[in-house]
């Protein structure tokens, strides 16, 4: 009987989340039928954002590894697609190989790079890992800007489209219930189906043996190391995870953008990648989603609204930028957070009102 009063309040506060949920992804459902072009964009852009952010909150938010070079592998990402999926018609290096293969192959790419520095990234730390890894960014935009057969160079190169099931993820349309569906309606249930299964593995990973071991290594190394937890190894494994999901966030990007840029992938896009984490909240998969939505978004939405907003104008036309504006709002939530909300915006929805406690009852004596 007194195990019956809290169980019913769990039940009580899980259902109104339960619910929740459901109505939120019957909306995502949904928003192709009723959206326009921009917007369907602009949720493609945020949840390639929140995959790559995921793969950096359990490198830095989890296991306490700065990195800067998140950027390279997003590039490795999405240039190792074009590569793999490409049919060398445009006189670039392309393997032909089927879309759904190449994008697999891509993210083991980004893996396997990762895996070639990850002896250092398991060796060092903190900001001598941040420096180690700022330096792949300087190889990365080297490469992609001379290496003009397998880039493009300053001009980049076209994207294949995906082709899954049967689908082909381009311009031609797609009827589904008189509705036509051109390359961003069908990406958008790919990009939904592709961030589901990231969040759901990372909050396996973090809520399993290996999270407790990462949040040991983040919060103590050298007790870590006494409790038996191999250090160096857990630190490059976790490098090597954060380094695939970079690339699947760059294979989805490069299918929405539809061209890849080398400009694109340098050190500011890693920049934005650490606010993204600091904002939504470090070691928490939800987090990482809220910031890579927030971060991704914003920019667009002033690029968007910039004939309405003060102070803000399209670029060359005087005024502040929109990407320049961006930069200055999320840099300032970033010191806002670390000031005011530690936790990150993720700390913000986890906030419940406090309960008064209710007497416990047995069924013996009163003791």
């Amino acid at each position: 009987m007194s195990d019956a009063l809290p169980r019913r309040g769990v039940a009580t506060l899980a259902r109104p989340r339960v619910y929740g949920w459901a109505v939120a992804g019957l909306a995502l459902a949904a928003f192709p039928f009723y959206l326009d072009r921009f917007w369907l964009q602009a949720g493609l852009f945020a949840m390639a954002a929140a995959i790559g952010a995921i793969g950096i909150n359990l490198l830095t938010g989890a296991t306490g590894q700065l990195s800067m070079g998140h950027a390279f592998f997003l590039a490795v990402g999405a240039y190792g697609y074009c590569a793999f999926a490409g049919d060398g018609k445009d006189d670039l290096t392309g393997l032909g190989l089927p879309g759904w293969l190449a994008a697999v192959l891509a993210v083991a790419l980004a893996g396997l790079a990762g895996g070639v520095f990850s002896p250092i990234a398991g060796r060092l730390r903190g900001a001598y890992l941040g420096i180690a890894t700022l330096a792949l960014i300087f190889i990365g935009q080297h490469v992609l800007f001379n290496a003009h057969d397998l880039t493009g160079g300053f001009n980049g190169r076209a994207v294949p489209p995906l082709s899954l099931f049967g689908i082909t993820f381009d311009d031609s349309e797609l009827l589904v219930a008189q509705v036509p569906f051109g390359s961003a309606e069908k990406l958008w249930y790919l990009g939904l189906v592709l961030l589901l299964a990231s969040a759901l593995f990372a909050r396996g990973v973090l809520r399993g043996r290996p999270g407790r071991a990462m949040n040991a290594i983040r919060d103590h190394r050298i007790a870590a190391g006494v409790m038996g937890i191999p250090v160096a190894r857990y630190r490059a494994a976790v490098f090597v995870l954060s380094s695939m999901y970079a690339g699947l966030a760059g294979v989805l990007l490069a299918l929405v953008f539809q061209r890849t840029v080398p400009e694109y992938f340098g050190m500011i896009l890693s920049l934005e990648y650490l606010a993204m984490i600091v904002i939504g909240g470090l070691g928490s998969v939800a987090g990482a989603v809220i910031g890579g939505v927030f971060v991704s978004l914003l920019p667009q939405l002033l690029n968007r609204y910039s004939d309405t907003l003060p102070l803000v104008s399209a670029p060359g036309t005087g005024g502040i930028a929109p990407g320049e504006a961006a930069r200055y709002l999320y840099g300032a939530a970033v010191v806002a957070v670390v000031l005011f909300l530690p936790g990150g915006l993720v700390r913000l929805a986890a906030r419940k009102p406090k309960r008064t406690a209710q007497p416990s009852h047995s069924s013996g004596e009163e003791r």
